[in-house]
């Protein structure tokens, strides 16, 4: 008899699994809670390690083609410094893949539109007191239903809940002026540019602030945090008037869960390990999740077995990346730590200067260790 599997949520990590698993003709059904799946917001990077995922599901090509190679990532101070380069081109002579920038409403729908349309269920909100139920009626449920998760409530109770980090940030997207891949620092804040598909610009601001502190009219504050800083910030906000922006508190899972299994239900992406923005992972990791769960329920004839070879496998290496990317938010936000910060990304592009096989021209603007601790704005 097939095994039955319920997969609660139809973000990034929930359609990934739901494919990887339809992929091997296995009975899966997704619950979306709302009316329509589509995508909002920032750009994703696709690592290596997350495209190596869209490949076993058969996407990897199609979001190489739709996205943007990233080859640099440059890293300045809100003066205008350059800090530092980072030559991301490194990794394709390691693992044969560069980054792939694109945003997440073209991964949803790649996602989406590959997955038959009849095995998603829209307008299916799925409460904790449904769980129970839930887990009753299908052999496994899977719990891709991202920060409020309420396969995690249920299964894990409110001792493992989103916690703030202390800041909240601003996302938009205009088209593109030809602007880089980079992040600019400023004491407190720091403001963020990737490239998109479509010839677009996708920005993000994150400042430290009490949760709930940012205003109602985000031009005001953007134009006060960042209209004197370096270009292209001040063009980017300019351009987003009257255009869509987005904020929210960014939020992170503590304590970190102790395991991502509970009875024949198991936890992906958001639901297992949300994190912080700052390494760019959070897309990627619920990708992996998604398809290694698909890989171990597709091979195995024991579903408990199966279940826990998932949760060896990716458990403690997405909570590694989660404290990774909360210890580097803090460390590029924390308004103490600034001239450290500056410190560290300066000596990085200085040693980088130096390495057998430089970029062409990298670091020429790069700071001496002594222009490191000027006060930023």
């Amino acid at each position: 008899m097939t095994a039955r599997i319920a997969v609660v949520g139809g973000g990034i990590g929930g359609l990934a699994c739901a494919l990887a698993l339809n992929q091997q003709n296995l009975d899966v059904t997704v619950f979306e809670r709302r009316a329509r799946i589509e995508g909002r917001g920032t750009a994703l990077g696709m690592w290596p390690d997350a495209l190596r995922a869209l490949d076993t599901i058969r996407l990897g090509e199609r979001v190489r083609r739709t996205g943007v190679a990233q080859r640099e990532m440059r890293f300045r101070r809100s003066d205008g410094r350059t800090l530092a380069r980072l030559d991301v081109g490194r990794l394709e002579r390691r693992t044969g893949d560069l980054p792939v920038l694109l945003s997440r409403a073209a991964l949803i729908r790649l996602l989406r539109d590959a997955l038959p349309a009849d095995l998603v269920r829209t307008g299916q909100p799925v409460e904790p007191a449904d769980v129970r139920d839930l887990c009753a009626e299908y052999d496994v449920v899977v719990g891709a239903d991202g920060i409020g998760s309420a396969v995690r409530e249920a299964c894990f109770g409110a001792a493992h809940r989103p916690r703030y980090s202390g800041y909240s940030a601003w996302i938009g997207m205009v088209p593109s002026d030809g602007e880089d891949s980079q992040e600019i620092f400023g004491r407190g804040r720091k403001f963020g540019i990737t490239p998109a598909e479509g010839g677009l610009t996708n920005w993000y601001a994150p400042i430290r602030v009490p949760h709930g502190g940012l205003g109602e009219d985000p031009m005001v504050q953007l134009r006060e945090l960042f209209g004197d800083w370096c270009d292209p910030v001040p063009s980017l906000i300019e351009r987003s008037a009257g255009a869509e922006i987005l904020h929210y508190p960014i939020r992170y899972l503590a304590p970190r869960l102790p395991a991502f299994v509970s009875g024949n239900a198991v936890l992906i992406g958001d639901a297992a390990h949300l994190m912080t923005a700052d390494l760019g992972q959070g897309a990627c990791q619920a990708l992996v999740d998604g398809v290694a769960l698909g890989r171990h329920l597709a091979g195995s004839d024991d579903l408990a077995r199966a279940l826990n070879q998932y949760d060896r496998e990716r458990r403690r290496p997405a909570q590694r990346v989660a404290t990774a990317a909360r210890l580097l938010g803090g460390f590029t936000l924390r308004p103490g730590l600034s001239r450290l910060r500056d410190l560290t990304f300066g000596a990085a592009g200085l040693l980088g200067r130096h390495e057998p096989r430089p970029s062409r021209g990298a670091n020429t603007a790069s700071p001496s260790a002594s222009d490191g601790g000027v006060r930023t704005k």
